[in-house]
């Protein structure tokens, strides 16, 4: 069926995170659309079902892109204590975890109730359901074609935002539309891959000891985090692992300090003297989780009693744990990766506005855009900061 042609200010692709924020801001004459069946299914997903939504610590340094400035903008001006403030007047409760990670006591989907409320409020209106199937600009509107419920609407529209996101969970209808348009339009993407995604081994050498979780440093290409890592069937997970797989590259090796917080060289020296007797995997059972050490066992210098231990194979077993080297074979992909790395060049989109230098009224946020956060309420502090630049600038020149 053929639908009637519509007028609107603005028209944001993607209704998750920035989409939503920016349409909060934007203005009336806003349409959000977006093929899926609801709202923020990343944000529904997110933080074990509650919604990692920021982090205290938010900094600029904690975010990748080709440009390490120009983040620094959208991110001083809606800081994550405005977003704090938000979630405080809508009444959601939450706490803080670890590492400034703040979440909600209860659903995800408060977040995702609260932006409807504000975009609503503000005079936006949401299609879901809806996709484009045809795309132009005339030199001062855009025009897009929607089906909708069977319907062919054709809108036109002042203002254009991607706000489609990247290409990770694609179960959750993720897709490359935002690089495909801003290529369009003039845009280059960098190069894309998967990031905060678990790193894989071909053959599964950590099948034995799966559900294994110690706490490590781990660290990529001279990037370091100290947090918990997880065995899988696959391969290395939990949050360690998720933030070094950002920095890692196909074929580069990652270095494991397994003991980050404890002084083994005292340790064994000491227990010498005094508990000679001991098998040397016993005392590392004390201080490493006993399925690892037998793991372990098959690769490093750990047979014998304590007693029997020279200075220098105390200096081998502990350099050994402290510089465990190992190279994945992969990742996990955008399967299960958490975010994009890369996405449209920041090269000709303003900081401060989100819009394109190239082209009037063409706005691009999120994740669609090369900026990626480190693993813990970084990556929706970005959408919120860049959703609410781009809406900001809109309601400006309109």
């Amino acid at each position: 069926m053929m639908g009637a042609d519509m007028d609107v200010n603005t028209l944001i692709l993607g209704a998750g995170a920035a989409g939503m924020m920016c349409a909060a801001h934007a203005g009336p004459s806003t349409l959000v659309i977006d093929h899926a069946k609801a709202p923020g299914e990343k944000i529904r997903i997110s933080g074990g079902g509650r919604c990692n939504f920021t982090n205290l610590h938010t900094d600029p340094a904690r975010f990748l892109g080709q440009n390490p400035h120009f983040h620094k903008s959208a991110l001083s001006r809606y800081t994550q204590w405005d977003f704090l403030d938000l979630v405080d007047r809508h009444k959601i409760a939450w706490h803080e975890k670890t590492l400034g990670q703040l979440f909600c006591d209860d659903k995800a989907t408060q977040i995702i109730e609260m932006l409807r409320a504000e975009l609503l409020q503000t005079g936006a209106e949401l299609w879901l359901k809806t996709t484009l199937t045809d795309l132009a600009h005339d030199g001062d509107q855009y025009e897009a074609t929607l089906e909708r419920d069977g319907t062919r609407h054709v809108l036109r529209a002042r203002n254009l935002v991607l706000a489609t996101g990247g290409k990770s969970i694609p179960k959750m209808g993720a897709t490359g539309l935002a690089y495909d348009i801003a290529r369009k339009f003039g845009h280059t993407v960098t190069e894309t891959r998967p990031a905060l995604v678990p790193l894989t081994f071909s053959d599964k050498r950590f099948a034995d000891i799966s559900g294994v979780s110690t706490p490590v440093a781990a660290c990529a290409n001279g990037t370091t985090f100290e947090e918990a890592m997880l065995f899988t069937h696959r391969g290395l997970s939990g949050p360690a692992v998720l933030q070094v797989s950002s920095y890692w590259h196909e074929g580069d090796s990652i270095s494991v300090n397994l003991l980050p917080n404890h002084d083994l060289q005292s340790s064994l020296r000491s227990a010498r003297t005094i508990q000679g007797k001991r098998n040397v995997t016993t005392a590392l059972a004390e201080v490493l989780p006993e399925r690892l050490v037998s793991h372990l066992a098959t690769q490093l210098p750990l047979q014998g009693n304590v007693g029997d231990l020279s200075d220098k194979r105390i200096d081998e077993i502990t350099d050994g744990l402290r510089q465990w080297t190992l190279t994945p074979t992969g990742s996990e992909g955008y399967r299960t990766a958490e975010v994009t790395l890369g996405g449209i060049s920041t090269d000709r989109i303003d900081s401060k506005t989100m819009m394109s230098r190239k082209v009037p009224g063409l706005f691009m946020i999120g994740e669609a855009v090369d900026v990626t956060g480190w693993l813990g309420g970084y990556n929706f502090q970005w959408a919120w900061s860049s959703g609410v630049a781009a809406g900001r600038a809109i309601t400006a020149r309109t």
